[in-house]
This record gives C-alpha cells, sequence and structure tokens, in this order.
C-alpha cells in the first residue's frame, strides 16, 4: 500500500480510503468486519464513514468492529448539517455510536442555502478544542466556499479546513475547473467519492444490455441515463483496459490516481471479495498518452464562456509553484 500526506496536516494515509456506507445496508457487521481485516491486512489505515449513513447504524457497526484497531487508523465522520448547534452535538452521538473518544476528521457533509460561516466554524473551533476531533474539512464545496470559511478560519485563529470530499471520475469532471487547482495551491486534502460511477465504469453496467432489475440502476435515473449518453465511451473504456489485462475499475482508480490534487480515491465495497479486487488498480501507473486517450474517450470537460486565457486559467494545476501553506 501507498502512503500520502493528508493535505497540510503532517498525516501519511494510505492511498485507498475504505469507505464504509454499505456497512448495513449491503453487508453485515460479520461481512463489515472481514472487509475492515481485509483493508488492514493489506495497509490500509484511513476509513470514512457519516452520521447519515443507514440513519447512524453504519457507525454502529464500525463502534463494534473497530474495537481493538483505533490505533492503527485515521477515521473520519461527516455531520451533516449547517445548524453550529448540530454540528456540536451531531459529533458527540457519533461518537457515541463508534464507541470512541474523538475521530481524526470531522466533515461538513453538504453546503446548504444559508450557512453562516463564523458560527459554523467556530462550532467546529469547539469540537477540535474539546478533543473530539483533530481535524475539520468540508465535502461537496465549491473553491470560493472552501477559501471563504478558511479566511474565516484564518481571521479567528480557528483550525481550517484541511480536506475537501468530491466526486470525480471521467464522465463527473466539474471539479477540474478551479476546485482542483485551489486544492492543489492550499494543500488541502482531496478525497473522491463516485471514482466508479455507481458501477458504470466497473462493467457492472454494458451498453445494449438490460439493466438488472434488483441493481442500484434500476431505481436511480442517472445510470440508464449516462449509459445511454456514455455508452460508446465506456465500452471504449472498458476495451482499453481489457487490452491491458485490467479490470475496468483498476482503470478507473488508475485515472484518478494520474491527478496530483487528488489524495485518495474513496473505495467502497460490499464485500472482502471485491475489495481484494481493488488493491491492484494502486499499483498502475497510466502515461500521459494514457492518460489522455482515456480522457478523451468521455466528451466531459466542463464547457463555459469565458473571456481571454480564463477558461484554461481556471483549470489549471501549474500556475502555482508548490503549496502556499
Amino acid at each position: 500500500m501507498n502512503y500520502v500526506p493528508f493535505g497540510a496536516t503532517g498525516v501519511q494515509v494510505s492511498e485507498l480510503c475504505l469507505g464504509t456506507m454499505m456497512f448495513g445496508a449491503r453487508c453485515d457487521q460479520a461481512e463489515s468486519d472481514r472487509i475492515l481485516a481485509t483493508a488492514m491486512a493489506h495497509g490500509v489505515n484511513f476509513i470514512d464513514t457519516a452520521a447519515m449513513y443507514t440513519d447512524g447504524h453504519t457507525e454502529e457497526i464500525l463502534g463494534h468492529i473497530l474495537k481493538g484497531r483505533r490505533d492503527q487508523l485515521f477515521v473520519a465522520t461527516k455531520v451533516n448539517s449547517i445548524d453550529p448547534q448540530v454540528i456540536r452535538t451531531s459529533i458527540d452521538e457519533s461518537l457515541a455510536r463508534l464507541q470512541l473518544d474523538y475521530v481524526d476528521l470531522y466533515l461538513l457533509h453538504w453546503p446548504k442555502a444559508g450557512m453562516q460561516p463564523a458560527a459554523m466554524m467556530g462550532a467546529l473551533n469547539d469540537v477540535v478544542n474539546a478533543g473530539k476531533a483533530r481535524f475539520v474539512g468540508c465535502c461537496n464545496f465549491p473553491a470560493w466556499l472552501v477559501a471563504h470559511f478558511n479566511s474565516v478560519a484564518q481571521a479567528n485563529d480557528w483550525p481550517r479546513l484541511v480536506c475537501n470530499q468530491i466526486p470525480y471520475n471521467p464522465i463527473e469532471r466539474g471539479v477540474e475547473v478551479e476546485v482542483l487547482p485551489q486544492a492543489l495551491a492550499d494543500n488541502i486534502a482531496i478525497t473522491i467519492y463516485r471514482p466508479l460511477v455507481f458501477g458504470l465504469l466497473a462493467g457492472k453496467y454494458k451498453p445494449g444490455v438490460a439493466i438488472p432489475e434488483d441493481s442500484r440502476g434500476a431505481t436511480d435515473v442517472r445510470i440508464p441515463r449516462w449509459l445511454e449518453k456514455y455508452g460508446e465511451g465506456i465500452t471504449q473504456f472498458q476495451q482499453f483496459a481489457a487490452d491491458r489485462g485490467l479490470h475496468p475499475a483498476q482503470l478507473a482508480v488508475a485515472w484518478l490516481r494520474y491527478s496530483p490534487a487528488v489524495t485518495t480515491p474513496i473505495v467502497g465495497v460490499s464485500s472482502a471479495r471485491q475489495l481484494e479486487a481493488s488493491f491492484p488498480a494502486f499499483d498502475v501507473n497510466l502515461s500521459d498518452a494514457e492518460y489522455a486517450e482515456v480522457t478523451a474517450m468521455f466528451d466531459t470537460a466542463p464547457k463555459e464562456e469565458a473571456g481571454g486565457a480564463f477558461t484554461g486559467l481556471r483549470r489549471d494545476l501549474n500556475l502555482v509553484a508548490g503549496s502556499i501553506l
């Protein structure tokens, strides 16, 4: 397992982050325990969960299976509220379910209308000062919002947001505009969810083949829509992987790892067998030409109108020489 710096924290985390959203939803406690044991046996030390996953049951399962393992792990959880008081109380509820004294990373799960940045960052500061979280971060924040929240933190000498968790893959590339460049410049860790696009890039669904009735594709309208829209690219993607002896999921992870702005892809599974199949992806390194070829399979670069060179400048990962922090 490779280890990478987690932004500006000084902590080294495994390049694979174990996602736990399936714990309690598609796998029981016994299988969840096997998944965690398999991950740790391969050197994984980073796990991600959230209070809202199965209404807290995921955290409860982790509370049982983390026993005797906690000191070896970097544990992240999330609060799904912008209310400062809920930010303070949700951590207590999560810690009770997790049976932990603290988490390593406490994340704001979603930005919502009506946020009060000073009050929210003040609440996160209280959580850190109480010893309930070592670091704080966010999910799904645009670059300007990360910068604004961190300016509030800096003005008050509070802990800054050290991480932004976002969706990113060859189909969903909107974060290439400013989010990734800002993270690289400000040394903000980027963790990636949805690296396989609900299985579209893992070979789970194939263009022209009926979607299984018992799959997520039967209920999530994005899957058949994207399968139709990007069917040609998905077919090319699968063939590209096969020609190199790779599973399509391994190619999807390798594509993410090419970006210097990406810290860790989050790999969520419902069985230890699925997790075992994920590890080889972290030994696959694409060449510049291979990355360009895969990217070109999908006409998904964000399109916008901008004057002068602004379009390119909003995507450029090389404008700043090294971290400013």
